[in-house]
């Protein structure tokens, strides 16, 4: 969601229960505008909160004018001090696929894992345990990753391409219809488009590359992964992730309001095709 203007998103979106108390939304609302200007991002958003076991990490994002050039995160555990994280790496996100279970809210602590590797001495093989220290903070960048690549979404004529490449923010979208916000063709992927890539000139016929240009919601993998529902009297449209409870998107159509949030505790529900 938005961080300018941030009181309304979390209005919108407090149909799923996801709320911050007064002081948080104060503290939000004067240290998001002085990240936006210290660190001279086009836009910042306000991605969520990780719930841990002593303390939550509050998720900030920022922008830059191409609108799919990678994200800079922040993340805070009192909503003023906010700390940069480095961009996730192919070897972290295989260093902390290991570790399970909820977030202590202490980014210094280290997760403990055994392995055995196999050690020649001679001719002969052993096979040593070793202990592999994993700090949370670095579980935490690859936590993030995941969801944004599975499920940030954006809806469609919110962002266009230009033909010289950068992706901006449109600003004649003023919203989507009724009909079309119930459909999960309408809403795409925030990032940069990789099924559509393997699609027939034929599946292209009817795309518009200046707005079509991001994987569309119909085709995720399991099928049903996505709750939508009407709220307020048909005034705004709720999508729910199942696959990572606690992501919620919401839209208000005919109007520039959407945006997306995500309270929860970082884990994946990794039983969701069996359940469906």
């Amino acid at each position: 969601m938005d961080a300018d203007s941030l009181l309304l998103s979390l209005e919108l979106a407090s149909g799923s229960g996801q709320g911050l108390s007064p002081d948080r939304r104060a503290s939000l609302l004067t240290s998001l505008t002085l990240v936006k200007r210290d660190y001279r991002y086009d836009r910042v958003l306000f991605w969520g909160r990780i719930l841990g076991l002593v303390a939550d990490y509050y998720i900030a994002q920022g922008l830059s004018e191409d609108q799919l050039a990678p994200r800079k995160t922040l993340y805070s555990l009192n909503c003023m001090e906010w700390s940069l994280l480095p961009p996730a790496t192919e070897e972290m996100l295989q260093q902390t696929s290991v570790v399970n279970g909820r977030f202590m809210g202490d980014p210094s602590h280290e997760y403990e894992h055994t392995e055995l590797q196999k050690v020649n001495e001679g001719d002969k093989v052993f096979e040593e345990e070793v202990v592999i220290q994993i700090k949370e903070e670095t579980r935490l960048v690859s936590i993030i990753d995941q969801i944004d690549k599975a499920v940030a979404i954006i809806p469609r004529g919110a962002l266009f391409k230009t033909p010289f490449g950068p992706t901006n923010v449109n600003r004649t979208f003023e919203g989507l219809s009724l009909s079309e916000a119930k459909k999960l063709s309408s809403y795409f992927h925030f990032k940069e488009a990789v099924d559509l890539k393997n699609k027939t000139l034929l599946e292209k016929a009817d795309l518009d590359p200046s707005l079509d240009f991001m994987d569309s919601l119909e085709h995720d993998v399991p099928k049903g992964s996505w709750s939508i529902q009407m709220e307020r009297g048909n005034a705004l449209v709720v999508l729910r992730s199942l696959l990572w409870p606690g992501l919620t998107f919401y839209h208000a159509p005919y109007t520039k309001n959407y945006g997306y949030i995500y309270v929860g505790t970082g884990e994946k529900n990794i039983d969701l095709p069996f359940m469906l």
